[in-house]
């Protein structure tokens, strides 16, 4: 295992486009469409000739400290936002990034070249695992953040260019505890995608041709099927063993922040982040995150993911021919 963060630091190197540019584009994007709609709000101001900006004597008459608390609060959604956001892309990166991670060195025969190495399955497995687990999500939550400090910026040059100072709800809001709760949520994320890590890596070490068929469609194939027999009134699974929701788990759960919409008992929660100082019901709470951390749900999910994960690194050390 002495050779695992090199290897981690291969995954990197060779998936950068996926891992580093997916959330830049994002958040990039975002950034543009921010600067777009201000520079729209300024053409429309001159046309019309409407006054779109504030005194800051005026300011503060009308404005007291709780409305100040009010858009800290508001800010700390937007930096939650900001955080979430390069989570969509980031979904796509690592569902096929699993799923290609095992099967494509075979495809073009690098396998020989990794397995005359002293490089064990088990490093080579897990080293891919961890990259999906913390690497990109660590990654996304860096630029996620350096992408929120640009939108101060360019949202504050421009309310303060019509005399608004956004300097005291800067103030009152919490940048550093929410940057430091979304932190927290990477091992949470890691734990809860173990079941569809090992699900995709799985596949990957096993099909010899198309594994996304094999990962995908095949459950698909399976759910269909279960809910016809049910539709026909034949014994089929439901309940705690519903199919559809445990096809879910090992397909989705790769999704960072795929547990914050449910509760230990598997219930819709609220999905907004806790008001203020009172963080105690919002999903970025420490009470939030220990409550799934005690929740059978993760654990079941992780034990069948460290599972799959061993047929992994079995099919690893056994397999190496593709039919292309």
């Amino acid at each position: 295992m002495k050779t695992l963060p090199l290897l981690v630091k291969r995954e990197y190197w060779e998936h950068r486009g996926g891992f580093l540019w997916t959330p830049v584009w994002v958040t990039g994007i975002t950034l543009l469409l921010t600067v777009l709609g201000l520079v729209t709000a300024e053409v429309f101001r001159s046309r019309a000739d409407v006054r779109v900006g504030f005194s800051l004597d005026m300011l503060r008459q009308d404005i007291d400290a709780k409305d100040w608390a009010n858009a800290g609060y508001g800010l700390d959604v937007v930096q939650f936002v900001f955080g979430a956001l390069p989570c969509i892309g980031l979904f796509f990166v690592l569902f096929f990034y699993l799923l290609g991670t095992l099967y494509d060195d075979r495809r073009d025969r690098s396998v020989l070249f990794w397995k005359s190495l002293p490089v064990s399955d088990l490093a080579t497995v897990a080293s891919k695992a961890l990259s999906a687990m913390f690497v990109a999500p660590l990654i996304a939550l860096a630029v996620s953040t350096l992408a929120y400090l640009a939108f101060l910026v360019i949202v504050g040059t421009w309310l303060s260019l019509h005399g608004l100072n956004v300097l005291p709800a800067i103030a009152a809001s919490h940048p550093f505890r929410t940057a430091w709760r979304m932190l927290l949520t990477i091992p949470v994320d890691a734990l809860w995608a173990l079941p569809a890590i090992g699900w995709l890596m799985f596949w990957s070490a096993w099909a010899r041709s198309k594994p996304f068929l094999w990962a995908v469609m095949l459950p698909i194939l399976v759910v269909f099927a279960n809910w016809w027999i049910g539709v026909l009134g034949g014994p089929h699974f439901a309940g705690v063993l519903d199919v559809a929701k445990i096809v879910g788990r090992l397909l989705l759960s790769v999704m960072p922040g795929g547990w914050m919409s449910l509760d230990a008992a598997g219930m819709a929660r609220d999905w907004m982040p806790g008001h203020g100082g009172s963080g105690s019901e919002g999903l970025l709470a420490p009470e939030r995150l220990l409550d799934v951390l005690a929740s059978a749900n993760l654990w079941i999910g992780v034990a069948g993911g460290l599972v799959l994960l061993a047929a992994a690194v079995r099919l690893r050390g056994r397999r190496i021919e593709v039919n292309v």
